[in-house]
Parts: structure tokens; C-alpha cells; sequence
């Protein structure tokens, strides 16, 4: 009966330290995550075409759906993820909002900022607690010259949507190329790119025209366009560089020569389109339809992806330390699962997300580059955007 009774005993001891065990967990305070959205709104030159505009609300869509999944696992770990929006039509007052977000104790931050702003602040930065993401920007500058040393990069470079095509006329030998651009900076920059991806992958350009017209093409595409891709050479293909897609939509089938045409118009190189629905993609869409009223696009994905970073880290480390997540995402360990195929990561040279990407006409997902192939030491991945032997970010040594 003795020993009886002692065994009792200590089974009652045992009960009543996981019972409170599991009572002092219940009180625990939760782990909050704060995460600032910072948008710049940029006033757009009227376009030539009928172009369908980009919902007001992207981007910030987008980080609130990450926000949801975030919180929906956060939950069992005791950690709470709050997002706050803040916006303005000025550099300045931008740059006023990053600080006093930061003197509020905000390191955690999503950056919807044109260039300049978004070096303005990456200079900000410098010396001080915080991680930031790029999810709008894709100048190739940013991640080859003008390196960003506190800021990850989840919206794709102009190198990633040029590689991508490169990659895929390769495969189809649609490789005598026409380039027409327009005559914007930012038509200049992806006109850049793509020559360099046709380096790249061996794309022999037949002839570059800039398009100068001004006049309606809704009335006389059909007139204007087969004259003006009229060429001397044959072609394969028609590259168009056209951001604001003043002209692109009016390429395709109206080409003195009928080819496809891809770049701004036709086959595009995106990281996200409504079309894309294998992978678990198709639940993602139809929860942001349900939340938003409206299809996801890129830049909202861009924006998911920054805050699922930001999660998927938490999760991990266990921590809301902005250094400690900034590490660890630039690590090996890191990997996100994001309705892509591929679990994804980011280069540590220049804090670019590895992503494949969807090549995409309107209503369809064509392919998906890296193509199938096209090799790589580290990863295929690494096939799109530049590879750390292309860029100044970082000392090659400290990667190699």
C-alpha cells in the first residue's frame, strides 16, 4: 500500500505540472509582428491605347492576403502579424512617414516606391535596425550597379522577364528577332535588357525601330503597324518594349510579317497572372477574389510574397528581431513555399528573389522559365536575372 500510495502521489505531482505547464502557456502574450506599408503613388502619363488600369489598392491587397496566411499559422505559435498602410503623392513626405514609423519602433517594411525614392530610402537605412522590400521596382540597376544593402527584392527585374523569353524562343529556334521600343525611359531600359538576354542566348536582333507615333491606333493600327514592322530581314519573332503599353496591345496579328510577338504584348514573362492554378495556386486566387473583389496581379503577389517572407521567417526563428529575420532569409535554410513549383529563395549577392517565371498570353499560362535544359552549377534559378558573376553588390568571395 505504501509504495502504492507514492506512485499516486507522483502521478498526481506530474498531472499538476503539465496542467500548469499548459495554464502558463494559455497566458502567454503572443508574439506581435508589425509590418508597415509604404506606397508612393505615382500620377501615369495618359496612355495612347485602351489600357486596362491597375486597381488603386494593389500591392496592398496583396500583403493583406499574406497577412491572413501569416496569422493563420501564427496562431498555433502564439504569434500575431498586424499590417499598417501608409501612403503619399511626395518623396518627401514618404521619407517623413519611413521615419516616424521607425521612431515608433516599425522596423519590418514593404516598399511600393519608384527608384529614386526607394535609393532615398535604402540611404535612410543605412546603420539602422530594419528590413525592407522592394515589390514594385524591376530596374536591373538595382540589382547589378546600384546595390541595395538593406532592401530584398520580391518584384522581378527587367533580366528575369527578358531571360525568361530568351530562354523559351531558344527552345521554339525563334531566334531572328525584331525589337521595337518606345520612347520612354523605361521602354529603354527593357529594350537594354532583352539585348543582353539575346547575348546571352545566342538571339541574333535583325533590326531595332523605336516607335515615335502619337496618333490613335484604335483607328488605324491596321494601316500603321504593318508598315512599320516592314523589315529587309526576315524575323521570328517581334520583341515590343513598351511599359505603359501606349502601342503593344497593337502588335500582335498586325505585323507585316505574321509573328508572335512577345515582351509587352502577346507572350509576356510575369512572376503572376489569374491564369496560373496548379500548385495550390487556384485556392490562393480564389481567397484573394473573396477578399478583394477582383484577380490578383503581379504587384499584389510581389507584396504577398514580402509578407509571407516576413512570416515564414517569424515562424521559424521565433523572433521579431529585424536583424535576426534579415539573416536568416539570406541564408541557405531559408525556402518559401509560394504556389510557384518550386520552393523559393533569395540570392544573398543582391537580395533578389529566385522565382520561376510564368510566361503568360491574356487568358493562358504558356510556359514557365527556367526552360527545361538550361543548366546551372548552383540552380536553374539563378539561369534568370544576374547571376553574382554579373553584379558589383557583393565581393564575389563572400559568395563563392
Amino acid at each position: 500500500m505504501g509504495n502504492i500510495n507514492k506512485i499516486s502521489l507522483i502521478v498526481c505531482a506530474l498531472l499538476l505540472f503539465f496542467v500548469s505547464n499548459i495554464s502558463s502557456a494559455k497566458n502567454l502574450a503572443p508574439l506581435e509582428i508589425s509590418i508597415t506599408y509604404i506606397k508612393q503613388n505615382i500620377k501615369r502619363p495618359p496612355a495612347l491605347s485602351n489600357v486596362i488600369e491597375q486597381a488603386q489598392d494593389s500591392g496592398y491587397q496583396g500583403a493583406l492576403a499574406g497577412l491572413a496566411d501569416s496569422n493563420s499559422t501564427g496562431k498555433f505559435l502564439k504569434q500575431k502579424f498586424e499590417l499598417q498602410l501608409m501612403e503619399s503623392d511626395q518623396q518627401d513626405e514618404v521619407l517623413t512617414k519611413l521615419q516616424d514609423a521607425y521612431q515608433q519602433g516599425k522596423s519590418l517594411f514593404v516598399l511600393d516606391l519608384p527608384t529614386d525614392t526607394l535609393l532615398k530610402a535604402n540611404q535612410w537605412a543605412e546603420n539602422k535596425p530594419v528590413l525592407m522590400f522592394n515589390v514594385n521596382e524591376s530596374s536591373d540597376l538595382l540589382r547589378s550597379k546600384q546595390c541595395l544593402s538593406s532592401v530584398l527584392h520580391t518584384a522581378p527585374s527587367n533580366a528575369m522577364r527578358s531571360d525568361a523569353l530568351a530562354q523559351w524562343l531558344l527552345n521554339k529556334r525563334l531566334t531572328q528577332v525584331l525589337v521595337v521600343s518606345g520612347e520612354r525611359d523605361e521602354d529603354a531600359e527593357l529594350s537594354q535588357s532583352f539585348k543582353r538576354s539575346a547575348k546571352r542566348f545566342g538571339l541574333t536582333l535583325i533590326e531595332e525601330k523605336q516607335w515615335t507615333f502619337n496618333s490613335d491606333l484604335r483607328r488605324s493600327a491596321q494601316q500603321e503597324v504593318p508598315l512599320f514592322t516592314q523589315t529587309l530581314k526576315e524575323y521570328d519573332v517581334v520583341y515590343v518594349a513598351d511599359k505603359s503599353k501606349d502601342f503593344a496591345e497593337y502588335l500582335p496579328f498586325n505585323t507585316y510579317i505574321p509573328r508572335p510577338v512577345v515582351g509587352s504584348a502577346g507572350l509576356e514573362a510575369l512572376s503572376w497572372h489569374s491564369v496560373i492554378e496548379q500548385w495550390g495556386a487556384a485556392q490562393l486566387q480564389k481567397r484573394f477574389h473573396q477578399q478583394a473583389n477582383r484577380r490578383m496581379n503581379e504587384l499584389d503577389f510581389s507584396a504577398y510574397v514580402a509578407v509571407r517572407t516576413i512570416g515564414q521567417a517569424v515562424h521559424k526563428q521565433k523572433s521579431a528581431d529585424s536583424q535576426q529575420l534579415a539573416s536568416f532569409i539570406k541564408s541557405d535554410q531559408f525556402e518559401l513555399a509560394a504556389y510557384k513549383g518550386r520552393k523559393l529563395s533569395y540570392r544573398p549577392w543582391n537580395g533578389q528573389l529566385r522565382m520561376p517565371m510564368a510566361l503568360v498570353q491574356p487568358h493562358g499560362l504558356v510556359s514557365l522559365s527556367p526552360q527545361a535544359g538550361v543548366l546551372h552549377p548552383r540552380t536553374d534559378l539563378d539561369t534568370l536575372g544576374f547571376d553574382v558573376e554579373e553584379t558589383n553588390c557583393v565581393s564575389k568571395k563572400e559568395i563563392l
